[in-house]
């Protein structure tokens, strides 16, 4: 069954081009090791009134952003729980997630607001072109 890495991070809008490139690293290096997918998405259509005609929360709010940020909503398909763990060693032990370029230098959002978990996919849906 497919398993998903899924992440909600709230950005400084001005830290976007920085996030960028962190986030083109990342789907490099997890492509490499045997990722099925990778996505990296920032908020677009954050308020909808409604979803359905029912009231619903938003991002924004569920994560307190505030003036000046976004919502980045990121996450990574693999074939299975165990193959993530199997992807997620090799990409803590490559040499580029621990390069000497990156030490030292500051994440371009707040790593205590950031939420982060694994979904066994419950159902998929796609069209093949």
């Amino acid at each position: 069954m497919k398993y998903v890495d899924g992440f909600v991070i709230v950005l400084p809008e001005e830290n976007l081009p920085a996030y960028r490139a962190m986030a083109k690293n990342g789907a490099k290096i997890w492509m490499k090791h045997g990722a099925l997918e990778y996505f990296e998405c920032v908020g677009d259509d954050l308020s909808p009134d409604m979803v359905g005609g029912m009231p619903t929360a938003t991002f924004p709010k569920m994560i307190k952003a505030k003036a000046g940020e976004t919502v980045v909503f990121s996450f990574i398909m693999f074939k299975s729980k165990a193959h993530r763990d199997k992807v997620n060693a090799k990409v803590m032990a490559d040499p580029l997630m621990n390069s000497p370029e990156w030490k030292d230098q500051p994440m371009p959002f707040d790593m205590k607001r950031m939420a982060y978990g694994g979904f066994s996919v419950l159902v998929e849906g796609r069209i093949e072109s």
